[in-house]
């Protein structure tokens, strides 16, 4: 039987899919994302877990550098 594996796209973790199983039944538990980027553009991004997701999810969020928001503490000290 020939097999396949789906990829957490953020820790790595590997799941062989088995052919002939629904793969509803074999990727319980796991989390998948579309995100749609345009016409016809489409990103696919598969997770083991909602730790995972969440570990992406914050690596898409631009960072506001600290020394940024700590020169409002020193305004308002300085003011």
């Amino acid at each position: 039987m020939q097999e396949r594996a789906v990829i957490c796209y953020s820790c790595g973790r590997e799941l062989e899919l088995a052919m002939g199983r629904l793969p509803c039944e074999q990727l319980d538990g796991w989390i998948m994302v579309s995100w749609l980027k345009g016409r016809e553009a489409v990103d696919q991004y598969r997770f083991c877990s909602v730790d995972c997701l969440r570990d992406w999810l914050n690596s898409q969020i631009t960072k506001v550098p600290d020394a940024f928001l700590k020169s409002f503490d020193e305004e308002e000290r300085n003011g």
